[in-house]
């Protein structure tokens, strides 16, 4: 019996109910789709999460769009969880060093004057979480 793959706004994570419409939009149609596809919740989540990061990048609680669409990173870039390291959300590929850098200070993140791209990325990612 095929599942119910409506996906109300009431089924979407917190961070994506604080987005813009398009955001919501996004995440809601990839869900249903993956939903058909696949039988694991987790995956089809995991496909719309990585579908929302193509357009929009985590910011603080929310999702807000990028400046330029693409993979936010090496692991999005190569396509898979092989593919290289995640920034969990944060567009390392999209920003420069020094803008990652501001973001991480703002957010009190210790050792960032000695981090890498990907190392702020990840750090502010793990911050926001």
């Amino acid at each position: 019996m095929p599942k119910d793959t409506n996906v109300t706004k009431e089924d979407l994570p917190g961070t994506i109910k604080r987005s813009p419409a398009k955001a919501q939009r996004t995440y809601a149609k990839t869900l249903e789709s993956a939903h058909e596809q696949y039988d694991s919740e987790e995956r089809a989540h995991r496909t719309a999460l990585a579908s929302l990061k193509h357009s929009f990048e985590k910011v603080d609680d929310h999702w807000e769009p990028k400046s330029q669409k693409g993979p936010s990173d090496e692991r999005a870039k190569r396509g898979g969880p092989s593919g290289g390291e995640s920034a969990g959300g944060v567009d390392v590929e999209g920003h420069s060093r020094d803008e990652l850098y501001k973001r991480a200070k703002k957010l009190g993140v210790r050792g960032r004057s000695k981090m890498t791209k990907m190392e702020l990325g990840q750090a502010i990612a793990r911050k926001q979480d």
